[in-house]
């Protein structure tokens, strides 16, 4: 239905290539994942397999995408700035070729997706929606639109737990084939049945592609067994070819001294070792062959991330908070959220906040850091959802992380940066031109340099791939200080968090 060969996509800023010679199918019954670390074209990809215009500005490519006819319907990562102004009856009008098409077909979709169909002609904005509510819109909307293929870009971003499940379970259910992107390791082990991986090798220089009809937890482990048996082999050649040229290196060191030492009286017995020498050299040059045709070791875009110092601890009697807020209220009208909240950490423990979209955990936990960012007896480091409350996008990774501009401090930053596979124009670019994946290594790199000793974290692995999310959690299980985190990230809450509190209207209740 969907046939993909030989796509190749170059960055027209730095000429990077981000995928070289790609082709994989995409049949009935296909479940396909894209995986990948941040910034390796994931989502360039998939817009492309869209609608090459929406990559146009930054990339050209190269290759067949062959549709025969199908219609994709693409679910992209985050709704513009303009479709969030729209009331949810505009939006659906705005993307729809046939107003009465709709109007016939809502009802269904929306019950089907698990929506109230009076929300169809109610005058709320469509950013006023919880994150569950604006995913389901947006495939109520595709979904009406009669596709023969979905293209999802991270479909659980900013949801509930609730919500994944029912993500997770629309994917497993969905009679359409799928082609899409996840950061979320639990649902890909539960729906995926085919895995395209995208990596960037020799620091972003060369890009591999692997394509494999299989499930998630079957790719990762065969990839690791191979891995392994492949480096063991590799490791065997080069023990023996290093025993071998031992030995050679001694009986040619042997022949050569005799040769110099032999008697002018002996042409014969000269003649025999310039034989043997001859032979030694074609033997050498045998060897040597053998050396081209050694096993390459393995090379895999391991998933790097600096730790937490030793020297960053809390002690176990230490009061990091003592919150209590009568009410929680948001936005211009004051809506009340939750009432009668109170949260205590003491010492270094690893706190994890759920609760419905909408529900309030991101304001929650913003009047947290907003308490504990003035305390002098800590230091705090606040990651928010949306990035670019804190981050400057027109600074580059090496200003913010080198705030006082010294050589030494500049070298350590892009010692940092270069640990974490940025290249060069990576660090010395707009921050705003990173990837949510690497802006968020920037948060961790700038916290782990300012020693912070409290982290409050609002979703810290959504924008992580799932080969990262592994390392930024045993990086988290290894802290020695205090975390207050809001996640939907089940792994991560299994792993990571000591306690989890659920936020209810009526306040904060340990699951």
């Amino acid at each position: 239905m969907l046939d993909i060969k030989n796509i190749s996509i170059t960055m027209n800023r730095d000429g990077r290539e981000l995928i070289r010679g790609l082709s994989f199918t995409v049949n009935e019954g296909d479940k396909a994942a894209i995986i990948g670390e941040e910034g390796n074209g994931k989502s360039t990809l998939l817009k492309l397999i869209h609608d090459p215009a929406l990559i146009e500005d930054y990339c050209s490519w190269s290759g067949e995408i062959i549709k025969n006819n199908a219609i994709t319907g693409y679910l992209e990562q985050e709704l513009n700035a303009d479709d969030r102004e729209l009331s949810v009856y505009q939006y659906f009008l705005k993307y729809s070729h046939d107003d009465s098409v709709i109007h016939s077909t809502y009802a269904k979709v929306f019950s089907e997706l698990g929506l109230d169909p009076g929300l169809f002609y109610e005058d709320r904005r469509v950013n006023t929606l919880s994150g569950g509510e604006k995913v389901k819109l947006q495939l109520a909307r595709i979904l009406m639109s009669s596709p023969d293929i979905l293209l999802l870009d991270e479909p659980t971003n900013d949801l509930d737990l609730d919500t994944i499940a029912w993500i997770e379970s629309f994917i497993q259910n969905c009679k359409l084939p799928l082609l899409y992107i996840s950061h979320d390791e639990t649902l890909l082990e539960n729906t995926a049945n085919k895995i395209i991986h995208l990596e960037q090798l020799r620091k972003k220089a060369v890009p591999r592609s692997t394509v494999k009809k299989t499930d998630y937890l079957t790719y990762i482990q065969t990839r690791s067994d191979a891995f392994v048996r492949q480096e063991q082999i590799a490791r065997s050649e080069r023990a023996d070819y290093k025993a071998k040229m031992e030995r050679w290196r001694q009986i040619y060191s042997k022949v050569e001294s005799r040769q110099n030492t032999i008697s002018r009286g002996d042409p014969s017995g000269g003649r025999l070792l310039k034989k043997k020498i001859h032979t030694l050299k074609s033997m050498e040059k045998r060897f040597d062959r053998e050396k081209d045709q050694f096993t390459e070791m393995p090379e895999s875009e391991d998933a790097i991330l600096v730790s937490f110092g030793d020297n960053i601890s809390l002690p176990a009697s230490k009061r990091v908070l003592d919150f209590e807020l009568d009410h929680l209220r948001v936005g211009d009208e004051n809506i009340l959220l939750a009432s009668d909240i109170k949260l205590s950490v003491i010492g270094p423990e690893s706190i994890g906040i759920v609760g419905n979209n909408g529900s309030g955990k991101t304001t929650l936990l913003r009047l947290i850091a907003d308490e504990l960012l003035n305390r002098t007896d800590i230091k705090v480091a606040y990651m928010p959802q949306n990035y670019d409350e804190v981050l400057d996008a027109d600074l580059t990774p090496v200003e913010l992380l080198a705030a006082d501009s010294s050589k030494e401090s500049i070298t350590e930053a892009r010692t940092l940066l270069g640990s974490m596979k940025y290249t060069h124009e990576e660090m010395t670019g707009r921050i705003g031109e990173l990837s949510g994946g690497q802006k968020a290594k920037l948060f961790f790199i700038d916290m782990i340099l300012k020693e912070c000793n409290v982290l409050i974290l609002d979703e810290p692995t959504r924008n992580f791939s799932p080969l990262s999310n592994p390392v930024i959690r045993q990086i988290l299980i290894a802290y020695r200080g205090a975390i207050i985190s809001v996640s939907h990230d089940r792994k991560y809450l299994a792993e990571v968090c000591e306690k989890v509190y659920r936020l209810t209207p009526n306040g904060l209740f340990l699951c």
